[in-house]
């Protein structure tokens, strides 16, 4: 029989990120270039589309 090999997740080094407050509650993670403004827009507009369905 063979082995199976387990999945290997690697998970972003987030000291390299940059910290994007959404919320009190809500907290992601961006690269060091990209736009702040730009990213909260696209998260609220994403999150506001799926509570609408």
């Amino acid at each position: 029989m063979y082995e199976k090999k387990p999945n290997v997740f690697k998970s972003p080094d987030i000291s390299k990120l940059k910290v994007v407050i959404i919320d009190h509650r809500t907290k992601i993670y961006i690269a060091q270039d990209a736009d702040i403004e730009e990213v909260r827009n696209r998260y609220l507009l994403r999150n506001s589309n799926r509570r609408s369905k």
